[in-house]
């Protein structure tokens, strides 16, 4: 049974990851044509970064990916703090409604998220309403959810008797979070962080029902290609994005196997003390 799980998992991860794999093959070749390998060449690598448009794109949408992940960080991790203090049947409901958007099909929050803008331009007595600040209030709202449910694992782990030590040991409320619970959660903070980025980083739906022609990201203006003969150059691109999050993805994953190793240690200690 176990040789059996083994081969569907491998057969699983190769239907992931050949899409990928051609695509960076495709990125070296030296001909336009996919299905034909003409020769080895970093020709199309040199004409991505000379296109200052394709890169000025991937500037927006960093730009946007780096401030939703910063700020739904930061939002989230307060909500995370209020949710784990709710106790019973409220609790229960907060968490249903943090699934939700998480659950929702993309395009359904794009068109809602579209029709709040429009509503609120209405208000506003404008027609230019959607454009950066929009999208960035887009992102954030789709961001929020991984990061709250990164930072509850943490914390429901953590030992409430530290906060506890740390007010009879003379900390006000606001020092016994800074030096102990902001501590103790920090791996999730930093798990749902990354997340928030590379979700935001890759977003298409949403983006593109609240995008204006001001600001556009890299994703919506791809998908203005996907309508005529793709340059190699854009497979150079996705490459490179690629690699960027598939090294953010190890890295969250490192980070969660230290945490954790470093709580099975402290456990160790705890039942050695208590014996």
């Amino acid at each position: 049974m176990r040789k059996v799980n083994r081969v569907f998992t491998a057969l699983v991860f190769i239907f992931l990851y050949i899409p990928m794999i051609v695509l960076a093959v495709a990125s070296f070749n030296k001909g336009t044509d996919i299905a034909v390998f003409s020769g080895f060449t970093f020709d199309q690598y040199k004409e991505l970064f000379r296109d200052k448009h394709l890169l000025s794109l991937l500037g927006n949408s960093v730009i946007i990916a780096v401030l939703s992940s910063l700020v739904a960080t930061v939002m989230g991790t307060a909500a995370a703090l209020g949710i784990h203090s709710m106790r019973g049947r409220l609790r229960s409901a907060v968490m249903t409604m943090t699934n939700i958007p998480m659950t929702n099909p993309e395009i359904v929050t794009g068109v809602s998220m579209a029709l709040l803008f429009a509503f609120v331009g209405i208000l506003l007595r404008t027609n230019a309403v959607l454009g950066f600040w929009t999208l960035l209030i887009a992102h954030i709202t789709f961001n929020l959810p991984y990061v709250i449910l990164n930072v509850m694992p943490k914390l429901s782990q953590m030992d409430p008797d530290l906060t506890e030590a740390a007010l009879d040991l003379g900390c006000t409320p606001v020092q016994a979070f800074f030096k102990v619970v902001l501590h103790e959660i920090m791996p999730g903070i930093l798990s749902g962080a990354l997340m928030a980025f590379t979700m935001s980083l890759d977003d298409f739906v949403i983006s593109y029902f609240v995008t204006g022609s001001g600001f556009v990201t890299l994703p919506v203006e791809i998908y203005s290609y996907t309508k005529k003969p793709i340059q190699p150059k854009v497979y150079a691109m996705f490459t490179l994005i690629f690699i960027t999050i598939l090294l953010l993805m190890v890295v969250m994953n490192l980070m969660q196997a230290r945490d954790k190793t470093k709580r099975k240690k402290a456990h160790g200690l705890q039942k050695e003390v208590g014996r």
